[in-house]
């Protein structure tokens, strides 16, 4: 596994290519399903953005392109963007559909730690 200083303080590019091993590289991967032409998705940017500097070490967060990474977005049978997708050891455990406050958002994202 990474060292924890090592993990990546800002959210991460995500692809179909690299899915799985971005998943099972971390513990604790929230991965931002999104487009740049959504703009609930760009509400909760900054927010994701937040997060991944403030849990550094912790979580690690990813951005997947919704309109350039098809299998994966098939795959998880993502309907409605913005939508994180929380995974455990590799697994997935949780998701989050919309653009909803950072106050809602963290302790969703963090009972998992």
């Amino acid at each position: 596994m990474t060292d924890v200083r090592d993990w990546p303080k800002e959210p991460i590019a995500v692809t179909d290519d690299k899915f799985e091993d971005t998943i099972q590289k971390y513990p604790l991967v929230v991965v931002d399903c999104w487009a740049s032409w959504c703009a609930p998705c760009n509400m909760i940017a900054p927010i994701v953005e937040d997060l991944a500097r403030e849990y550094q070490g912790k979580i690690v967060f990813g951005k997947l392109n919704t309109d350039e990474n098809r299998e994966t977005t098939r795959k998880f049978n993502i309907m409605s963007i913005p939508t994180l997708l929380i995974f455990k050891i590799g697994k997935l455990v949780d998701q989050s559909v919309g653009a909803l406050p950072r106050e809602i958002l963290e302790p969703e994202i963090t009972k998992h730690l």
